[in-house]
């Protein structure tokens, strides 16, 4: 017997639908459903690595787990990786096929559809329930024929949608009502209720407002989310800066550590682990700046080359070179280990028309591009504290280590028994590169480097404070959304599905 299906959808991008999925997704886990998340096509660079070693989006390892389940491809089989304002990288089931043009996203359609089509199959084949997830919105009529994610894959999974609506960017029940009214006649019979997310204020304002969307639609309201601040759920996209914007350290000895926010930036949510700390401050940097830091880190691309000529057009080499003069610390991760080195050599142009480029020499190490593309899972050890560390590498470069510098971390691969170094930090550990994504995601690791920034400074040393588990902090965001929204609705929308079109 074929899954049950729900979907997910928005009026615009970043209204809440990858974590309104995982929450339901783990909802009903918690009724005995074996259930599923599926996204046909992410485009993000915040990426993740499955067991077997294939690439998919962050968001989908994240619903994986909401079901209790270990990340595969065929929850995310498209995933698309910018790397420019005109082309991306095309990941198919896992693996790079190439680059995508922006002129043509219709390629993705009429290229892998049928794969796309093909991982649904197998997930309908094997659990109860298989929720989905929209991209950006239904009503871009500009894409509706290049669309594989949104409509056209809820006719071809039978799939109801629910329509999600962000309130705190204003204009919602416009949004609602103009996102229907752009969906053809027979799209709109999919939408069978319609959700407010991220309320600031009393819900019993909306009620004007909420009956007449639902007398002018006739569409359900099946409920209005409050604001959650302290929500610790990776975000799907770099627009998570905007949710982080709001939080202050708790205490006045608070470091402020700035991150590069270099084009292309990729696992951003490799520093989110900083926010919940008492003492940090997390900025922002597009421009140099004279603000005093602590530590600056150079984070991922999908564009060493691109982010290393931002870097030193907008000065920001200069401030790292400031903040290691003044006793700070320097960190860069995957194309920010790549682009703090002595040089980058391109040979086959993978990133760049030039064959070699001078990095910042801020690390004696030379990366060189290769067309295979590295995507393991790690477990290892600090070398110097020997701090246990968990995370996973996803980067198309090798990178030697040179004599000025020593191995940051020793690590390993599922399934191997032997330990290799990895990474590179200066003698006085004041520099450090790694390509392990989700290093500072370890608690006892992220506190020491804290630990000696605060000393640094003269400031005695805290305790370290563990995050809640993953698996507690989706329990919490399950029991908040089950307190806001109509679940009984929800089940009756399920049940009675929709007949599969096959188109």
């Amino acid at each position: 017997m074929a899954a049950r299906t729900l979907m997910i959808q928005g009026t615009a991008s970043h209204v809440g639908k990858t974590v309104l999925t995982a929450a339901l997704c783990r909802i009903f886990v918690r009724k005995g459903l074996r259930v599923a998340p599926f996204k046909a096509q992410n485009m993000s660079n915040n990426s993740f690595v499955t067991p077997d070693g294939k690439e998919i989006g962050r968001a989908q390892a994240v619903q994986a787990a909401a079901c209790r389940l270990a990340p595969r491809t065929d929850f995310n089989p498209v995933l698309i990786k910018p790397v420019d304002e005109r082309s991306a990288q095309l990941v198919i089931n896992g693996k790079v096929t190439g680059l995508l043009a922006a002129s043509d996203f219709g390629h993705v359609r009429r290229e892998y559809f049928q794969a796309v089509r093909d991982a649904f199959t197998r997930l309908a084949a094997e659990f109860d329930l298989v929720i989905l997830e929209g991209a950006g919105s239904p009503a871009e009529v500009n894409l509706r024929d290049q669309d594989i994610v949104n409509m056209r894959m809820a006719q071809v999974a039978g799939a109801p949608v629910v329509l999600v609506g962000d309130i705190d960017r204003g204009g919602v029940f416009a949004s609602l009502v103009g996102t229907l009214a752009l969906l053809q006649p027979e799209e709109q019979g999919y939408v069978k209720g319609f959700l407010i997310n991220k309320l600031r204020g009393d819900a019993a304002l909306l009620t004007s407002g909420v009956r007449m969307v639902e007398a002018r639609t006739g569409v359900k309201c099946l409920g209005v989310l409050p604001y959650w601040g302290n929500l610790q759920v990776p975000e799907e996209d770099s627009l998570g800066w905007e949710s982080w914007a709001g939080i202050r350290p708790s205490r006045p000895d608070a470091l402020t550590i700035g991150v590069a926010d270099v084009p292309s930036i990729s696992n951003f949510t490799d520093f989110e682990a900083f926010v919940r700390e008492p003492d940090v401050r997390l900025v922002r940097l597009t421009d140099a700046t004279a603000q005093p830091l602590d530590a600056l880190i150079f984070p991922g691309t999908k564009n060493t080359a691109q982010a290393l000529k931002f870097v030193r057009t907008r000065g920001l080499d200069q401030v790292a070179r400031r903040v290691l003069a003044g006793g700070g610390t320097v960190i860069g991760i995957c194309g920010g280990y790549q682009l703090m080195g002595r040089r980058i050599l391109d040979p086959h142009g993978e990133e760049s028309s030039e064959p070699e480029l001078e990095g910042l020499g801020l690390l004696d190490v030379v990366t060189s591009f290769a067309r295979e593309k590295v995507t393991v899972g790690v477990t290892g050890f600090h070398r110097d504290s020997g701090c246990s560390i968990e995370g996973y590498e996803v980067h198309m470069g090798d990178t030697c280590v040179g004599d000025e510098v020593e191995p940051l971390l020793m690590v390993r691969t599922a399934g191997d028994s032997t330990f290799r170094t990895e990474g590179a930090v200066s003698p006085d550990g004041r520099i450090l590169g790694t390509y392990v994504h989700g290093l500072f995601d370890a608690s006892a690791f992220r506190r020491r480097f804290l630990n000696r920034m605060r000393a640094a400074r003269g400031w005695a040393p805290l305790d370290s404070n563990p995050a809640p588990s993953c698996d507690q902090q989706l329990d919490d965001l399950a029991d908040f959304v089950a307190q806001h929204v109509d679940l009984k609705s929800i089940d009756a929308i399920i049940e009675q599905g929709i007949p599969k079109s096959g188109s």
